[in-house]
Parts: structure tokens; sequence; C-alpha cells
């Protein structure tokens, strides 16, 4: 947003190029981060997000990769405060990946924090958050889908001096290793994390030495300042009122038979938006329960969402979103309940707020996602007897929108990773990807069609292979809207010398062998309106692209069967049908 009345002791023009330049340097950060991984999760995957933060923890700097990292560092920083204030220098960094401690998202997140000071005084941290390919816990991957406590997924980290006067303290380290089964890969990912700080903080003190600290502190306060009135303006233009949205999860890992149900009533009053989540589950045994500053997250990123995509998610929103929860919830669970599977529960989440917010902003509509693509974990040995990690985030797809079709084989809502290329598996785990495409018939049926999601089939080459999985909507199918059927469920499949075996959407450590097939099927997407409102040349069109089949489109849509034959005939000829 270009800022149209001057800030104290900042002209608008160079308020602009501060906020570019905040903007700037933490994507340079970014790309450091992902060229300097050492694990696929961080180089290909992408599973990493860096900011800058003042020194109240408030977001003043972004380039959202995963939005609800963009809630958990704020927590970070004021449990590094906490902890460690009059004891904090130059040079120093931090490190945590306790969500109840320090508000991480779960314990393979690694969070890096790095202060910054001028004129002798805090004014700043530069941090991220990695995932990290193994921090010890009951399985390889650390990520179980049967955890029933924290202690079982992994150590976990206080906020701790990592760095001391910009030198590694040794012992946290060898803990760090001690704890890991790939120690090369995470303490290499770690010190990358420190190294962006360390270019933040460099990119920092070249900006306070031509504008000056004053103006940039200006600049920190007047972003929030900026972002809160932008987004209660937006607020007060949606007609006042409540609306509920639900969603659910298959089950929680542990109750197979027991989907878990996330609630939310929104009430809106005039600039102010109010989001009530007691009618949620209880914290469930299973790794599903998030903590209530990452739901926050899901709301700054549904609020966002409903209103423009290019409002800075920074600490502006947190002072507009309100929030209530009911201990012992699974969005507010007590220690030690498990969390690894956070992402599972904040898609939920994210479901629910996206279906309350259009009752009330009824301008913008859009069916069930496919849910979380994340968690796929095999490990093993190689030939050379050196010990294996792999970590897959393959993405579902979203639902039908207004006016569009969903979007096929991504990764959705607060996801945003990336799948690793099948060269890159292939060169550095002894597997073999053996088909890697869309479902057809697996978008709902609508006038809008839902996104298709990808099937991912893996050949496993080691000779003994843990698998674990922490995925969804195997029971539960995308939603659709509006007369638009849901989507298709995901699954997964082992075959080989055993015969044939389904698997649920969370299980941990399922052994293989050499010779054993994985069949990953992702959920897809909703679809909007009345199949049969659905123009001929689009539904033709879809069969011609193998995302729906002729039977499907008989079936579901209706196509009369002569005049889809003769477009498909007249295809074959050269002759679009559209």
């Amino acid at each position: 947003m270009t800022l149209t009345a001057p800030v104290s002791g900042v002209d608008p023009v160079t308020y602009q190029v501060l906020v570019s330049r905040l903007s700037g340097i933490v994507q340079e950060m970014q790309d450091a981060i992902f060229r300097t991984g050492y694990s696929t999760i961080v180089r290909e995957s992408q599973d990493a997000s860096c900011m800058l933060l003042d020194a109240d923890g408030d977001v003043v700097g972004e380039h959202v990769v995963l939005p609800l990292h963009v809630a958990a560092l704020p927590e970070v920083v004021r449990a590094v405060r906490r902890r460690f204030d009059g004891d904090i220098a130059p040079g120093d960094a931090f490190i945590t990946n306790h969500p109840y401690l320090a508000g991480v998202t779960h314990a393979v997140d690694m969070a890096v924090v790095t202060p910054v000071f001028a004129d002798g005084r805090l004014i700043a941290f530069c941090g991220s958050i990695a995932h990290k390919s193994d921090l010890g816990g009951m399985v390889p991957g650390t990520g179980s889908g049967n955890a029933r406590e924290l202690f079982q997924e992994g150590i976990h980290f206080p906020p701790v001096r990592y760095v001391r006067d910009g030198t590694i303290v040794r012992d946290v380290e060898a803990i760090l290793r001690a704890n890991s089964r790939t120690p090369e890969l995470v303490t290499g990912d770690v010190r990358g994390q420190i190294g962006v700080a360390r270019l933040g903080e460099r990119r920092l003190a070249e900006t306070i030495a031509r504008y000056g600290v004053d103006a940039l502190l200006a600049v920190f306060r007047q972003k929030s300042v900026a972002t809160e009135a932008r987004v209660r303006a937006a607020l007060a233009a949606w007609p006042d009122g409540v609306a509920e949205g639900e969603a659910f999860v298959d089950h929680d890992g542990i109750a197979l038979d027991r989907p878990v149900r996330y609630h939310v009533r929104v009430e809106k009053t005039g600039d102010r938006i109010r989001f009530d989540f007691t009618g949620s589950s209880d914290q469930t045994q299973g790794p599903i329960n998030v903590r209530p500053a990452l739901v926050r997250g899901c709301c700054y990123y549904a609020v966002i969402a409903m209103i423009d995509p290019a409002i800075e998610n920074n600490g502006g929103l947190a002072r507009v979103v309100e929030t209530v929860f009911r201990p012992g919830s699974v969005l507010d669970p007590a220690f030690p309940a498990a969390t690894n599977n956070y992402m599972a529960t904040a898609m939920a989440v994210t479901e629910a707020l996206v279906e309350a917010l259009t009752r009330l902003n009824t301008g913008r509509q859009i069916a069930g996602c496919g849910g979380v693509g994340g968690g796929l974990t095999m490990s093993g040995r190689r030939a050379s007897g050196d010990a294996f990690v792999l970590y897959e985030s393959i993405g579902s797809a979203y639902g039908a929108r207004s006016t569009k079709d969903g979007v096929s084989g991504a990764s959705v809502y607060l996801s945003n990773s990336r799948i690793t290329p099948v060269e890159i598996l292939e060169s550095e785990f002894p597997i073999r990807v053996q088909r890697f495409e869309l479902r057809p018939d697996s978008g709902g049926a609508g006038a809008w069609r839902g996104g298709l999601g990808p099937r991912r089939e893996y050949a496993i080459l080691a000779e003994r292979v843990a698998l674990t999985l922490r995925g969804g909507k195997h029971t539960i199918p995308a939603s659709g809207v509006a007369g638009g059927a849901t989507g298709g469920l995901g699954d997964c499949v082992v075959s080989g010398a055993r015969g044939e075996q389904r698997l649920s959407s969370r299980f941990s450590a399922e052994p293989l062998v050499a010779g054993d097939v994985v069949r990953i099927d992702k959920a897809g997407g909703g679809g909007l309106g009345a199949p049969h409102t659905r123009p001929f040349a689009q539904v033709a069109r879809d069969v011609l692209d193998g995302y729906v089949t002729r039977d499907a489109a008989l079936a579901l849509y209706g196509a009369d069967p002569t005049r889809l034959d003769a477009a498909l005939a007249a295809f074959e000829g050269g002759i679009d049908p559209s």
C-alpha cells in the first residue's frame, strides 16, 4: 500500500522505499536459505520461511512462503526475550523447536533468531523457521502419525543460545547432533539459517547507515498501523452479522473411527471481527493438536484471502483479529499433547474459516480443498550402509472457485511447499518414481469443476524401508458448494509379494521391502454449482484432456453421448470442439 500521509520523521516516498527495502531483504534471505539447504526438504520442497521482526516480536518484513511461520516466529522472539532479556548481545543466535515454550509449529520445525542492535540498543530480530529431516522421536523423520504425547515426537529445545559472540556453542550442537538420525543434514541446515540471519543483519545495517535508525523504527511502527487501518476499513464495508463454518479431519491417528471436528463462529461488527472456536473437539490423543497462536495465524490467512492477497501479514493483523478458545480443546491443548501433525488441523481450521467468511463476504466462494498434502516419510539405509530419510509434501487440489475451476495437483491454503522433482528423489534416495499424474474424475463435478488430486507411485529399491504417512481425506471428502459434488477421496496402497494392502491416512513406520510399490492418491477438490449447468464445450474439453472420463461426463454432467462422441471424433480430426 502506498502511504498517503506522512509518517512522523519520514516522508511518504522514503516510507515506501523503506517498506520495499524490508521486503527485498527478506526475499534475499529466502533465496539464500533455499540455495544453501542441505536437505531436500529445504532445498527442493522449500519448507522454510524468513522474516524481520521488531524488538517486541511483531513482523516488520515478510515475503510469505508458509503463512503459519509468520504466526510462530513472533512467539519465538517473545519467548527469547522472556528467557534472555538483559543477556542478549550482538553475534548471538538462538534456536528453539518447542510448541509450548516457544510457539513453534511442531518439533521438526527449528526456529533460529538473531538480534540486531543499533546505537547500542536492541531494535530488531532476523528470524527463520525451517523443517528438519530428523530430530529423533519414535520414527525416522520424527513425525510419527501415532504419537500420543510431545515426548514421543523427538527432542525439544526451549529457547537456547546456539551461537555466542559469533561462535557456535559446541555443547548445544553436540546435543542436537546426538539426537538426529541425519546429523549432517540437520546441522548444515541450522547453520544455513544462521547464515541467512547474518545476511539480514548486514542488510539492515546498510539500511540504517543510509536512512538512520529513527527512520527505520518509524517505518516499523507505521507498517503495522497501515495494515490495521486497511483491514478495518475493508471489514467495515462488509455487512454486520454472524456466520459459522466447520470442517473435519478423518481421525487423529489413534482413534481411527472418530472424526475430529473444527468449528468456528465468526461475529463481525463494524470494523471488528471475532472468531470463536469453543465448539471444536476436545484435544486428541493423536498428534493433530494445535496451539492457539497458530490458529490465529489461520485467521490472519483467511482474512487476507477474503480481502486482498497483497495485504502484508504483520503485527497490524494481530490487533484486528480477536479469538476465543476452549482450554483442553484440540485448538488449545494442555501440555504435553502431541502436535506434530498440526498441518492437517490448520488446513481444516482454514476450510472452516473460509466457509464462514464467504457467508459474510458473499462475493467470493470456494468449495472444499483436497486437504493436507505433506507428511510422507521413507527411511532406511542405502547399499553403502548410510542412513537416509526421504520427506515428501505432495500437495492435493483446490476446490472450484467463483467463476473458475479448482487448481489441480497443488499445495493448498497454508502449506505452499513444493514437491521434490523426480530426478532429485531418484538420484539421492533408493527409490524409483513409477507414476506421477493427475487422477481423472477426482475433481468434484460442478458448473465449476474441482481440481484433480495427484497420484505418486514409488518403487522401493532399498532392502528395508519404514514408511510413515500424515495425510488426510481418505474417508471425509472435500465438500461441494451450491450443488457441486464432493471431491475424490485420498488413498494409500502398498503392493508387493505380500499382496495389496490399503493403509489409513495416518500411520507410522510401516515396514516395506525391496520390490514393494507404494501408491499415494491425494484427494481432489469439491465442485461448485450444479454439474448439469457446466457448458458442454468445457465438459468435452475435460474429457479430451483426461480430467474427466467419458463415463463420468455422461453420468455426472449429463452430456449427450452422441454429441460427446462427435466432439471427440472431431478433435481427432483436428477440429477443436469448443
